[in-house]
């Protein structure tokens, strides 16, 4: 028996929902847990009935309407629930939902883009820092499973066009070094542990120039799973074929939760 997980950034719920690209997705691959991040909504403003398809479902918004924003769909009762990080200036965004299961810690997030002209890197490092601290403080009481938008392609590996992006948002060297603290503090990226070299492998792509249909495009969605659970890590998947947003879902099975 296996746990399935799916993270995908939807880039409104409302529209996914009206293209009926999120009832495809929950009809086709039947996840345990759906985690949505930049649904773009208040709860109050999502008409569609999850419960009638078995999900508990856990919204948190941005103060600022239609920005940003998560949730958590979940056919497996959680323990507790719990939003933000606890940090007043982080927790205005709906970036983050944490649902508390049996054996780990679940974490949905959408981390803040540093914006093109760089003007939010700053604010994204200290996030980075404050977000870790958090990561690793339910990791000192239940493993932790976190997943998202992290904004950022880690390595040469995970983006398209490597050498003309050095010093776009999602690809600078200081956003690339705080991916590789969270993973030296002792955690996993999934996908890259099942598919080391694999080349080609985006979640993400522009809207411009066709990029999706050329493969143009960054892998910056993730299952992050904290060290100690690697063995329970079945398979960690990429599921392009999946449409209505500029981001892809990313899959990820255990075999417990």
């Amino acid at each position: 028996m296996s746990v399935k997980l799916i993270s995908w950034n939807v880039n409104g719920i409302r529209s996914v929902l009206n293209k009926e690209a999120l009832q495809r997705l929950l009809s086709q691959y039947n996840p345990d847990v759906l985690c949505l991040q930049e649904t773009k909504a208040q709860a109050e403003q999502v008409s569609f009935d999850f419960q009638a398809l078995g999900y508990f479902a856990y919204w948190s918004s941005a103060v600022k309407k239609g920005y940003s924003g998560t949730a958590i769909l979940t056919k497996i009762p959680p323990i507790s629930v719990q939003y933000g990080i606890g940090i007043e200036e982080h927790d205005q965004e709906g970036r983050v939902i944490t649902v508390e299961f049996e054996h780990c810690y679940l974490v949905t997030v959408y981390t803040p883009n540093a914006k093109r002209d760089l003007s939010r890197l700053t604010y994204r490092q200290q996030w980075e820092d404050d977000f870790l601290a958090y990561i690793n403080q339910l990791n000192h009481i239940k493993t932790v499973v976190f997943c998202g938008d992290l904004n950022v392609a880690h390595q040469a590996i995970d983006l398209a066009n490597p050498q003309s992006n050095q010093r776009n948002a999602g690809f600078t060297i200081e956003e690339r070094e705080k991916m590789t603290a969270v993973l030296a503090a002792g955690y996993t990226d999934s996908f890259r542990y099942f598919n080391p070299e694999t080349t080609g492998a985006y979640t993400w792509w522009s809207y411009m120039n066709k990029a999706r249909e050329r493969n143009i495009g960054w892998r910056i969605d993730y299952f992050i799973v904290s060290n100690q659970i690697i063995d329970w890590m079945q398979s960690a998947t990429i599921l392009p074929e999946v449409i209505g947003s500029d981001h892809c879902p990313v899959q990820l099975e255990l075999t417990t939760l």
